[in-house]
């Protein structure tokens, strides 16, 4: 008996705590402000994790740091097409953005992404808590998953080719972060490249965040398969390359700029 009044004394407790936080939270003054004026304090928030996790602050929150203009989402299982920011698949999505715009990549099952050109400053995400729930398959006869031909940003994603390269940089900044890239494995190896660049006319740069020349940055991704993790053209070289090896994976860090 004691022990299941303990039980409910702590329940109680534990209860009206956290109505003194939902309390305390609603009654802040930055929930004084309009919709308007708090989606321009979220716009100014990197996408993941700070602008993921307003969403979980409240319901409000929840339903401006979701809103479509915020980001667009792509989701195969989407059925009501008329649902404003939401697409069944990633060129649509890219089709439909605007210089800026950041895209939502539903987690689970594989999208289909093959020779998708992007020419505007975008930033992709996978939605899943790791990069390998969201994964890009561009399958075989296809020459790369992604083409940038313009400054855009890639997190938490899986991407996959069965022959030939899974991203393929023209020109603009690319960053990759904490993505997995991957090449299958065949007797073509050697027509294989997780990633490709092909920009010409580089600047050489001393920080990857302000930089507004032509060339790649990769921040703690697994690169497999492959003839090699990277192929360059022109006079793009790899620099401040930084590699972890174990047993079953292999980060790297590094960029791809003019020497």
């Amino acid at each position: 008996m004691e022990e299941e009044d303990k039980s409910n004394y702590k329940s109680r407790n534990l209860k009206r705590w956290s109505n003194k936080i939902m309390r305390n939270s609603c009654s802040a003054p930055i929930n004084n402000l309009d919709d308007g004026c708090l989606m321009h304090i979220f716009s100014f928030l990197s996408p993941i994790p700070d602008r993921y996790n307003t969403a979980l602050v409240s319901h409000r929150w929840h339903y401006l740091a979701c809103h479509p203009r915020m980001w667009l989402r792509v989701d195969r299982s989407i059925k009501d097409l008329s649902e404003p920011g939401v697409f069944p698949d990633i060129l649509t999505a890219v089709s439909a953005a605007r210089p800026g715009d950041t895209i939502l990549i539903a987690a689970g099952g594989s999208h289909l992404a093959s020779n998708i050109q992007i020419k505007k400053p975008l930033c992709l995400i996978g939605g899943g808590q790791l990069p390998d729930e969201t994964t890009l398959t561009c399958y075989r006869g296809s020459d790369s998953a992604l083409e940038f031909l313009s400054t855009c940003k890639l997190t938490n994603l899986t991407v996959k080719a069965e022959l030939g390269c899974c991203l393929l940089h023209r020109s603009g900044r690319l960053t990759i972060d904490g993505c997995i890239l991957q090449c299958e494995t065949n007797p073509l190896d050697f027509l294989s490249c997780p990633i490709v660049s092909t920009a010409r006319s580089c600047r050489l740069i001393t920080s990857p965040v302000k930089s507004n020349g032509d060339g790649v940055s990769v921040l703690q991704t697994r690169i497999e398969g492959g003839a090699k993790a990277v192929l360059t053209k022109g006079d793009l070289v790899l620099q401040r390359v930084r590699v972890i090896y174990a047993r079953t994976n292999m980060y790297f860090w590094f960029d791809v700029d003019r020497q």
